[in-house]
């Protein structure tokens, strides 16, 4: 199967979405040709608040709110499918959450699960479970930055059947970008990690966006500081054989009998 898909990189403007709007109309045009773009986290808001008001003042409602009408609206323009990290408002809480748009309009959203340092003070723990969608025959899921270091979360995504984990990202830690692919490995899935650059507040992102196959390898990898727009083809028929061996199944092989003490 014909499917591309990869990442934009860019550093998302402080409480300021109109501008990540401009930003994202320009970067997204070279997305043209692909079928799937990962966009980095909280990219309508960007991340390091430090009051509730800056928080609340730059979140929006999902799908109606004006970054989201901005993200279908291109999806429609450009025929392709985008997964986006959104500062997102609902009933007087916030989300840090991902959408999902297409040609079609908003398929769904995940809300991140599980919060970093600070993200404790303005965010709710997400509720909406690990949702998976199907677009063009190929199952997507959605995690979001910090969510890596947990492998329940990898795992489940990929028994649902997913084919690609998107993983919109403001990441800080040094070792994510070699963390990830090591989970598509185990899980035997792709892995897209879009993540930002860029200093807000004395908190540094570190770029270097990531995509790696169900083999673990690292197909390619952003800058540290600087925009990107990459998306390569994928070989589907790689994440749906779950094979290690020819007598290892990644799943058929587990032991849920003997894993009773991580619940």
């Amino acid at each position: 199967m014909n499917f591309k898909a990869g990442y934009i990189q860019f550093c998302p403007d402080f409480c300021d979405p109109g501008k990540n709007i401009r930003k994202l109309d320009s970067l997204l045009k070279h997305a043209a040709n692909a079928d799937l773009i990962v966009i980095p986290e909280l990219a309508n808001s960007g991340y390091n608040f430090q009051t509730h008001d800056q928080a609340v003042k730059s979140a929006e409602d999902i799908p109606n709110g004006p970054f989201t009408r901005f993200l279908i609206g291109m999806a429609k323009k450009l025929d392709l499918y985008i997964v986006a990290g959104i500062n997102e408002k609902d009933n007087g809480k916030l989300y840090n959450s991902a959408v999902l748009v297409g040609p079609e309009g908003f398929l769904g959203k995940y809300r991140k699960i599980h919060l970093f340092m600070n993200e404790f003070d303005f965010f709710e723990k997400g509720d909406a479970g690990l949702p998976v969608f199907q677009i063009k025959g190929v199952k997507v899921g959605m995690l979001i930055c910090f969510d890596w270091v947990f492998p329940e979360v990898w795992r489940i995504l990929a028994m649902k059947g997913t084919d690609i984990i998107c993983h919109p990202s403001n990441l800080v830690l040094p070792y994510a970008q070699q963390a990830v692919p090591v989970h598509g490995m185990i899980n035997r899935t792709y892995c897209i990690t879009a993540n930002r650059y860029g200093t807000e507040h004395h908190v540094t992102f570190s770029g270097k966006s990531v995509i790696s196959d169900p083999l673990g390898k690292i197909l390619c990898q952003a800058p540290e500081q600087q925009d990107e727009v990459k998306f390569i083809e994928f070989d589907l028929d790689l994440s749906k054989n779950k094979m290690i061996t020819p007598k290892n199944h990644v799943f058929n092989d587990r032991r849920p009998e003997q894993y009773k003490g991580l619940v």
